[in-house]
């Protein structure tokens, strides 16, 4: 059977329910529509870590933060001598690229402007192709592929500066703003037409990999001037407002430092709104050049020889229970979208059970006929893909370590049960029973009714994460 060409765009901070497909009626997001409606969508996707680098170097790996050793942001690097999916793919004969994000490296906040790290460290985990971007922020300070690209066409240092003003500046890091650039000098645009010049290199007779990773819309919540008049007057409410109060003392000061970081005294309906109207934004632009992309398929006669995937790093919170970004396992930050559609489309459906994010690096592994990842927990979503009635997973996982020395908390669901414990000590700070309260509001960690029932889900993910599949 001929190799599928893969495209798998990965988007960051996108949640699981902003998109049509998913049931919102605000959102446009026609192309990730049609991808549902050809493929199928994994409502209960669970990211590894809700928080950038963790999630990303799971997925590169197919292992859980423990196994790989990266459990908070900036705590270390990804190695070019781990055994990564897109090398296997490489070797499995695919060209391979990479545009956008990939946060494998720790890029440090410099004050003065320099040129990004090169390509060339990249490439020995497996790529062909580099165009390497990186959250806006960092363009306030460094020379990128995409600052250059602004500095030749547009207004560079408006640009620079509507970052720079609100970027880890109080209550006005959450701010939503319009950019000062047109959507045709937008990073999501520019991304975009990158993927496509490097499409139009692929002539020859082997199969392509291509990861078109969108930097947005993770914050600054600053969508293109297009879509952000689209969205200006429309009612974005949040759809939980319940503040956690957590008894556990260590999970109370972890709840916390989310709550300063969100700047959560300053979250009216207003604010978040605001914020959330750029937020939409950028999703919907993302969502337009996916079509365009998708055209440019259809233009080579490729679109059925390719698989293609959309997933995100983990989601947003937007003001839910009174939060901004992530770093925690309610269901805004921790689920995120996951469509997958095979070549030439299957039927479609929503798969309703836990899978993992790194089940897709499986699925691209076995479609290619590729070696699997050794020592990894991630596992082939295929046989769903081909209809059969199969449960890929008892649970699903997440963990987060804020830095070293700090407690390392793990949630788990069955998707009925969801239980936070902390990994060493296994003691229980959060359980919630997802059947009759959807939205998380009541803790029932201290109550004895379900105590058989945690008990089991606690001896699975203690199973499941000291397995080495």
């Amino acid at each position: 059977m001929k190799q599928p060409n893969i495209l798998f765009i990965y988007s960051d901070q996108h949640r699981a329910d902003v998109m049509g497909c998913a049931g919102n009626e605000v959102v446009k997001t026609p192309n990730l529509d049609r991808l549902a409606a050809e493929g199928m969508r994994f409502t209960q996707a669970w990211t590894e870590s809700p928080i950038c680098q963790p999630a990303r170097a799971s997925l590169l790996t197919g292992r859980y933060p423990h196994q790989h050793g990266i459990i908070g942001n900036f705590t270390g690097e990804c190695r070019p001598d781990w055994q990564t999916y897109t090398r296997n793919l490489q070797e499995a004969g695919y060209k391979t690229a990479v545009v956008g994000k990939t946060h494998y490296s720790n890029w440090p906040m410099g004050k003065e402007r320099e040129p990004a790290p090169g390509d060339e460290w990249l490439q020995q985990f497996g790529y062909d192709h580099v165009i390497e971007e990186f959250d806006r922020y960092v363009h306030v300070n460094y020379e990128t592929p995409f600052t250059r690209f602004v500095k030749e066409r547009g207004d560079l240092a408006a640009y620079r500066k509507t970052i720079s003003d609100r970027f880890r500046i109080g209550d006005r890091h959450w701010e939503g703003v319009t950019s000062p650039l047109p959507q045709a000098l937008d990073l999501t645009s520019f991304l975009a037409g990158e993927a496509e010049r490097w499409l139009d290199t692929q002539t020859g007779d082997n199969p392509w990999f291509l990861n078109l990773a969108f930097v947005q819309p993770h914050v600054p919540l600053m969508g293109d001037p297009e879509w952000a008049d689209y969205y200006k007057d429309k009612v974005i409410r949040r759809s939980n407002t319940a503040i956690p109060s957590p008894d556990d003392e260590q999970w109370a000061d972890h709840i916390a430092l989310i709550r300063k970081h969100s700047h959560s005294e300053l979250l009216t309906d207003e604010f978040v709104m605001a914020g959330a109207r750029q937020y939409y934004a950028m999703v919907s632009l993302i969502d337009q050049k996916i079509g365009e992309v998708l055209a440019k398929l259809e233009t080579r006669g490729e679109l059925d020889n390719t698989l293609i995937i959309y997933s995100s790093d983990h989601g947003e919170m937007l003001g839910d229970h009174g939060l901004m970004a992530k770093m925690c396992f309610y269901k805004s930050s921790v689920r995120v979208p996951m469509i997958i559609r095979p070549p030439g489309g299957c039927e479609s459906g929503a798969y309703d059970s836990p899978v993992q994010a790194f089940d897709m690096v499986a699925t691209m592994l076995e479609a290619a006929g590729a070696k699997v990842l050794e020592g990894a927990s991630a596992r082939s979503l295929l046989p769903v893909l081909r209809g059969e009635n199969v449960k890929v997973r008892d649970v699903a996982h997440s963990m987060i370590r804020m830095r070293p020395g700090l407690p390392t908390w793990v949630a788990v669901t069955d998707g009925n049960l969801r239980l936070t414990y902390e990994l060493n000590t296994g003691e229980w700070v959060e359980l919630f029973d997802l059947s009759d309260d959807p939205d998380e509001n009541e803790n029932l960690v201290a109550q004895m009714q379900k105590r058989s029932e945690v008990a089991r889900l606690h001896e699975l993910s203690k199973q499941a994460l000291s397995q080495i599949q």
